[in-house]
């Protein structure tokens, strides 16, 4: 069994109801839903929520949600790996134990179903544990500052000053938008971020956290300009 799980709790504070809320004339979480779907990955789609309005859109957009998250997985102290973890239980013992399970954000209104399908495939060629989407770094990050407590300028990596821009090792970050992983990596609590890893790279015009409202409106600017030029979305 192939498993995504969709974790979407409702106290979402900096921006209320940020799941369900309306972003390209559709519930954030619809487009997550709608690109797991379209990817044909998946034997079950399960949406992880402890809130019953978030549970009866993500029902109407496609997604199954056959429990209630517990409360002590419900609070802002508990891990996306705990509630993975917790899906993947039930699932085990409601149904069958999947073989490998996708934890895909539920705003991701830029996931695509073809990078689904790509982490998919790498993780099955490549036999590591986990394949999730990462961008890179807009900035050389060799060359970030920082500011002393008397307001003065300090590189963090001083040693890299004289070295050329085009010279610097790429580095990337994680985009936020799935996670794919071995059903025995993830009940063992193993790290996504290892050796035992790789990434879907992504680029960078399609890639955008959403956890502030300065996130958000960035992201509706996004939206608009990709579907502006022709782009497709689920």
């Amino acid at each position: 069994m192939k498993l995504a799980v969709i974790p979407a709790r409702g106290g979402s504070k900096r921006i209320p109801r940020k799941n369900i809320k309306q972003f390209g004339g559709r519930p954030m979480i619809a487009w997550s839903i709608s690109a797991a779907i379209e990817s044909g990955c998946f034997d079950r789609i399960i949406v992880s929520t402890d809130d019953q309005e978030i549970a009866e859109i993500a029902q109407q957009s496609g997604a199954d949600v056959p429990f209630l998250r517990p409360a002590e997985l419900s609070d802002d102290h508990a891990t996306t790996s705990e509630v993975i973890r917790h899906a993947i239980s039930w699932v085990a013992e409601n149904y069958a134990t999947p073989e490998r399970v996708c934890c895909i954000y539920a705003t991701a209104p830029f996931l695509r179903a073809d990078d689904i399908a790509g982490g998919f495939d790498l993780l099955k060629s490549s036999g590591l544990d986990f394949v999730f989407s990462a961008t890179s770094y807009a900035f050389p990050i060799q060359r970030a500052i920082r500011l002393t407590a008397e307001g003065r300028v300090e590189m963090l990596m001083p040693e890299q000053f004289n070295i050329r821009s085009q010279d610097l090792e790429p580095v990337y970050h994680d985009a936020g938008q799935f996670y794919w992983g071995r059903s025995e990596a993830w009940l063992a609590g193993k790290p996504v971020f290892s050796n035992s890893a790789t990434a879907v790279i992504l680029p960078r015009y399609r890639v955008q956290d959403i956890d502030t409202p300065d996130d958000w409106l960035r992201a509706e600017l996004m939206f608009k300009a990709l579907y502006e030029s022709g782009d497709t979305f689920s």
